[in-house]
């Protein structure tokens, strides 16, 4: 009975409490407070500048918490360059090792016959697509962050590598005297040469990037400029592979064209295309396309999908052993696989000074596709990708693998795809992958000597699928965004006409001009204020909004820079439906007037003056009457030419005499202009001319000019720009739109027919007092709630 007693007036209070915050929720949310400008907002705030370290040196320190020299932070960069001590220790062996070797062997079964393919996209023997698929592979499972990328051989860095080795040792280089053959040894190993130091290069370019965290240097590659590219890479390498596939010797083009050029020698050399090869070629690659259509379609039911690849290349080795397709069919084939692994070998340094250029391409390119898989798989799985350990990794990787004569790798996204799908949990799965293609590199290697190499460019060209579908990406963008189409058109004519390395370069650059040219052209907009609100919208796009009688309020979407400062005075000109720069002219012209006819008439009294004093003091007592008449009348003209000229400079020196009224000028419609500076992220010196520009231009016709929320950072920059003076202060700079317009609405005010004495700058300095309309406040003007 007491439980019940007690637990009554419990519920009672309960239910009043729900009442009252229901009936709170009916009610208008109201807060008020007093109109704020910056000096209010900074002593009510208590503003100061942020103390600490500055910012560029908080990069350095990923760790800013531990002491220096100590044994904690020692560990924790260990932990940071070396994440395998961090996840390896806690791996949970039940949960994850099944997955991640079940992974391992299905990327591997994908990774073999990539590697072989992949390697004389880039213009090597197939031996060395193995070791690139071996040793960046291992060194990635140490440093990297990402769980789920497979790194290795890709398309892309194959034909980019491919290009670079290619132009500087072409076939033509290694011809023989005798019988105008090309020395293949001679040429492949020059080129393996040239691969292995390109991607020596390319590692040092990307761990020294991540060291000083310049991870975000990926971020000038947006995603149309990266599909565009991939897409023209795709195309690039489906031209590469045409020579395999109708067994065509082709001379090597490189630079600008050089794709246009190729093509153009296919087609002449068609005819003499080897029908066994393109029949190889055509078979192997129906093959695998129904493979590659029964796995979509049975996905759900395999525990692993159907290695394709792995059939093909056995089915076809086996059948060309037995049919013997190189000597009875000409069927070009891999050749010698030699068995084991090769020494590490010292990059030539010399060979550094032609390779720079693509090899920053190439280090940017590479990290681009990885991190954004990465990226893609970390938000898909709940777990952080660090983008400069990323770097360094596969920095790492291209640098420990060229020194065992790699080329430089990156992450494929079909095989990532198949390790995520196969269940892969961490990067064992690529560990587990490496050691399958170190047991074949040792053992197996030289069972695939007989492969032909049309099955190898079948398979290349089957698994461009992906990326040549990224054509689609022109239908989208079309409806979405057309400044990205735009972006992904130039970059992908740019990469196929330039090449590779020049069409990126052109890319990068025209994506960012486009950046500029989009904030040259940004819209500007006059607001207005929404009924019963303290918001304040573009009056051409919302129709209830109306703007403030007698105040302008004038905003652009893009920040004032030196590429826009002069477009937006323009603009604001132009919105306020004043010519400013006409109607100072005129007024100038009429003050010079003024003080023209000021000089002259002050010329003409001084002449006047003397004559007339001689006269009078001179007069004879005896003449006549006549001669007294016109000696008066004669000084009465004096004085009135005197008293005119005293006229003139009263005139002259009156408060209003240069007001626009006074001179007989259109006053513009409003008496004060408010800049919303919220799109403002910096301020550089052009800015600050400009906005003193503005406040003296605008004054000039009468105007007060204010702004409005700026960011603090902004605010700093004003003032070390030493913007704030006597004539523009703080009290012009307002925490919101509203709090300005409110300040106007708040000053004391008469009737229009009563005007207010404010005082002004004239344009040299001076100060006067002009005479400005003013604005009867309505009931309904806004107010700061």
């Amino acid at each position: 009975m007491g439980l019940s007693e007690a637990s009554g007036p419990r519920d009672t209070q309960a239910l009043l409490a729900t009442t009252e915050a229901m009936e709170l929720r009916r009610r208008d949310y109201r807060v008020e407070r007093p109109v704020l400008d910056q000096e209010k907002l900074e002593e009510l705030g208590h503003w100061g500048l942020a103390s600490g370290a500055p910012q560029w040196r908080t990069w350095f320190h990923t760790y800013p918490y531990v002491p220096r020299c100590s044994h904690a932070r020692a560990r924790a960069l260990l932990l940071q360059h070396l994440p395998v001590l961090a996840w390896l220790p806690q791996y949970p062996v039940r949960d994850w090792l099944l997955g991640d070797l079940l992974s391992g062997l299905s990327v591997a079964i994908m990774q073999l016959p990539q590697g072989l393919a992949y390697a004389l996209l880039a213009g090597l023997p197939p031996v060395f697509g193995l070791y690139s698929s071996f040793y960046p592979v291992f060194i990635y499972f140490l440093f990297g962050t990402s769980r789920h990328i497979s790194v290795g051989t890709f398309a892309v860095m194959s034909v980019m590598v491919g290009s670079v080795t290619e132009s500087l040792y072409p076939d033509e280089a290694f011809l023989q005297d005798l019988n105008s053959t090309v020395n293949h040894m001679a040429r492949d190993a020059a080129r393996v040469q040239l691969a292995s130091a390109l991607s020596v290069l390319v590692g040092l370019f990307q761990v020294g990037l991540g060291l000083v965290h310049f991870g975000f240097v990926v971020t000038y590659l947006s995603e149309p400029l990266v599909r565009g590219y991939t897409t023209a890479a795709s195309v690039q390498v489906f031209v590469s592979q045409l020579k395999y596939v109708f067994g065509l010797h082709l001379s090597s083009f490189s630079g600008p064209l050089s794709l246009i050029y190729t093509v153009l020698e296919v087609c002449q050399k068609l005819p003499q295309a080897v029908a066994g090869t393109v029949v190889t070629a055509v078979v192997a690659g129906v093959v695998l396309v129904l493979v590659k259509l029964l796995n979509g379609k049975l996905q759900r039911r395999l525990p692993l999908p159907i290695p394709g690849e792995l059939l093909t290349l056995i089915g076809a080795t086996v059948i060309s052993y037995g049919v013997d397709l190189k000597h009875r069919f000409r069927v070009d084939v891999v050749g010698n696989i030699p068995a084991g692994l090769v020494p590490p070998v010292a990059p030539n340094l010399q060979l550094f000074v032609k390779l720079v250029g693509n090899a920053f391409t190439i280090a940017v390119v590479g990290f681009a596709i990885a991190i954004s898989l990465g990226k893609i798989f970390g938000l898909r799985h709940g777990y952080r990708v660090d983008s400069n350990q990323e770097l360094v990794a596969l920095g790492l990787s291209n640098l420990i693998g060229g020194i065992f004569q790699c080329f430089p790798v990156s992450c494929s996204m079909s095989r990532s795809l198949v390790q995520e799908s196969t269940g892969g949990n961490t990067q064992v799965a690529g560990a587990v992958s490496s050691l399958f293609i170190l047991i074949i590199i040792v053992k197996l290697g030289e069972l695939f000597q007989d492969l032909p190499k049309a099955v190898l460019a079948a398979t290349i060209i089957v698994n461009l699928k992906g990326m040549l579908l990224q054509f689609t990406d022109i239908r989208s963008l079309w409806t979405a965004n057309r400044v990205d189409l735009l972006i992904w058109l130039v970059t992908f004519v740019a990469t196929i006409l330039l090449n590779l390395d020049l069409g990126l370069a052109v890319a990068v650059v025209f994506s960012l001009l486009l950046v500029v040219v989009r904030t040259q052209l940004p819209h500007y907009s006059v607001l207005g204020q929404v009924p019963d609100t303290d918001i304040y919208r573009d009056v051409a796009e919302y129709s209830e909004a109306r703007e403030v009688p007698g105040v302008k309020v004038f905003r652009s979407s893009a920040t004032v820079y030196f590429a826009n400062a002069e477009l937006y005075s323009d603009a604001l000109k132009q919105r306020c439906g004043v010519d400013v720069d006409q109607l100072i002219s005129q007024k100038k012209k009429l003050l010079r007037k003024q003080e023209l006819k000021l000089k002259q008439l002050q010329k003409k009294l001084k002449k006047q003056g003397p004559a007339a004093k001689g006269t009078s003091v001179s007069t004879n007592v005896n003449t006549g009457d006549g001669d007294i008449e016109s000696k008066a009348k004669q000084v009465s003209t004096e004085n009135e030419l005197e008293d005119t000229a005293a006229n003139d400079q009263e005139e002259a020196k009156a408060p209003d005499a240069s007001t626009l009224r006074a001179l007989g000028l259109p006053q513009p419609d409003f008496h004060s202009l408010v800049l919303d500076l919220g799109a403002l992220s910096f301020v550089d010196t052009v800015c600050l001319k400009s906005l003193k520009n503005i406040f003296r231009d605008f004054r000039e016709i009468e105007v007060e000019v204010y702004m409005a929320a700026c960011h603090t950072p902004v605010v700093t920059q004003l003032e070390a720009g030493h913007f704030f003076d006597a004539s523009i202060t703080k009290q012009h700079l307002f925490a919101s739109v509203h709090d300005a317009v409110i300040f106007v609405l708040q000053q004391p005010r008469a009737n229009p027919a009563s005007p207010v004495l404010v005082s002004r700058p004239l344009a040299h300095g001076a100060f006067f007092d002009l005479l400005v309309p003013t604005l009867t406040s309505a009931p309904g003007s806004p107010h700061l709630s």
